[in-house]
């Protein structure tokens, strides 16, 4: 591992140290800003004791990362034009990274410090378009190229979405149990799982709730753990490799521990994209442009004269296949034939996509464009293992402190009356199906956004209402994190640029 970081000065690799010490800081906190989802529920309901629960949450969180995949890491990444990532200098890419940090840093202990449930994955990708935007204006590019706009754009969309799919789905679960559950007693409603633990206290002398409601209440709780392990883990993943990539490209713009077989299967996968493209070319004009394997632009080796566009992808292919042409390792490759590698494979991946999403394209087809877009990623998508365990070991230690304040709102502060046994598993089941669909799809989402969200659903539906001044400052705090986290971010890149 030691030999990827051998070209760095001295300077540099302890910057980079730094840097990767703040990612694990960043990391940390995620973990307790946002254990309080996981733990609340169980605590307020009183499944379990209050270092239990927090040290459950811990360990599921450890192998929530462990186990997440990096479809939501590299969504982050990528939310970033690859040319920022790889046409920058050492100290440009320190300078890209630690505006990222300091912005999502200060903006995550802001609002834990008060107790408000905020959005690290907000803070973080409002960071990123921030540092995106300033960038821009310091190099004269255009907005639209300094952003991944569709990126950007499934991104948000599906941060928006996700709570108010929380708030729904957890008051219909909460609806629908009551309404299949509930058995009358002598005219009353008495089903114990509706019962706060006061309530249930008053009736039966004990808090703890009935063996089987706790036994899915501890489930449902692991499950938001994992999850959010699982999605907001691979963020931290996503940051160390973009610290990596921008900082020591060299060893890690492409996977320098690729075996032969996952070149050769890259390789082929160039080819059938290759023979893909020529047999259905008449109907793909529109996307790849006119042009044949015979009379494309023969200048394929100019390699800093290359652009990524849909219209040139046979040109695109002619470079792919000159650079995987009997390559079986890449440290045969120089350093600016591993960066065309990364720029290469990407757009080709970016255009078959594309391609897959056309209306005409059939299902068999959509199907087989996927997989070879997944054989063309599995080099330059991946993530070292030691970065996987620093990230679950930091997200892991972070879930052991400084959970309370955020608890004590969403078990608190959000509903106008205690949180039911029903309401607990509503919420927590509602937050661990959502963000584990999620991660699936490799969509980042506000763990802390969907189960306040999912919360205040049950809350609406079964518990009386919500509290108008703490949903008022959730709410503002949501739409507030965004353009101040943009604003931070681009102000600190900018002063940072001042003074390189």
């Amino acid at each position: 591992m030691f030999h990827l970081f051998s070209d760095l000065d001295i300077s540099t690799l302890m910057l980079l140290a730094i840097a990767l010490l703040f990612v694990l800081f960043y990391e940390a906190i995620n973990g307790f800003h946002d254990t309080a989802n996981a733990v609340a529920t169980v605590i307020y309901t009183k499944a379990l004791k209050e270092r239990l629960a927090v040290l459950m949450a811990s360990i599921f969180n450890f192998f929530g990362v462990l186990l997440g995949g990096l479809s939501v890491a590299y969504a982050i990444v990528h939310l970033l034009p690859t040319d920022l990532l790889l046409n920058v200098s050492s100290y440009h890419g320190l300078a890209m990274v630690f505006s990222i940090l300091f912005a999502a840093i200060i903006w995550n202990l802001g609002t834990w410090y008060l107790g408000i449930p905020a959005s690290s994955s907000h803070t973080l990708i409002g960071s990123i378009i921030g540092v995106a935007l300033a960038n821009a204006f310091l190099t004269n590019t255009s907005v639209i190229e300094a952003l991944n706009i569709p990126k950007m754009i499934s991104i948000l969309l599906s941060l928006i979405i996700s709570p108010i799919i929380g708030l729904l789905l957890a008051g219909l679960m909460i609806f629908a149990l009551r309404k299949m559950w509930v058995k009358k007693k002598s005219g009353k409603k008495r089903e114990r799982i509706f019962m706060t633990p006061e309530q249930r206290e008053k009736l039966y002398g004990k808090k703890k709730p009935p063996f089987w409601i706790r036994i899915m209440l501890i489930i449902s709780a692991a499950g938001v753990s994992f999850s959010h392990g699982a999605n907001d883990g691979q963020k931290g993943i996503g940051l160390l490799m973009l610290v990596l990539i921008g900082i020591a490209p060299a060893g890690f713009i492409v996977n320098m521990n690729a075996s032969t077989y996952d070149i050769a299967n890259t390789r082929n996968a160039i080819h059938n994209i290759e023979e893909y493209f020529i047999a259905h070319q008449n109907d793909l004009n529109v996307v790849i442009g006119k042009q044949t394997t015979l009379n494309s632009d023969s200048n394929v080796t100019d390699l800093t004269q290359y652009h990524c566009d849909y219209s040139n992808s046979f040109t695109t292919l002619n470079i792919a296949k000159s650079l995987f042409n009997n390559l079986s390792d890449y440290e045969t490759l120089s350093v600016e034939q591993r960066a065309q590698t990364r720029r290469i494979l990407i757009c080709l991946s970016d255009t078959v996509n594309h391609i897959a999403k056309q209306t005409d394209i059939s299902k068999q087809d959509r199907a087989y464009l996927t997989a070879l877009k997944n054989d063309l990623l599995v080099t330059v998508e991946y993530a070292p293992i030691w970065i996987i365990i620093a990230v679950a070991s930091a997200l892991a230690v972070g879930t052991m402190i400084g959970w309370r304040r955020v608890a004590i709102t969403i078990g608190e502060k959000i509903g106008k009356k205690g949180m039911t046994y029903a309401q607990g598993v509503c919420a927590q089941v509602t937050t661990a199906f959502s963000i584990g669909i999620a991660s699936f799809t490799g969509m980042p989402v506000s763990t802390t956004q969907v189960l306040s969200s999912s919360v205040a659903g049950t809350m609406i539906v079964d518990g009386g209402g919500v509290q108008g001044k703490t949903m008022k400052s959730i709410a503002l705090t949501w739409i507030l994190t965004l353009p101040i986290s943009i604003i931070l971010s681009a102000v600190i890149f900018w002063l940072a640029q001042m003074l390189i």
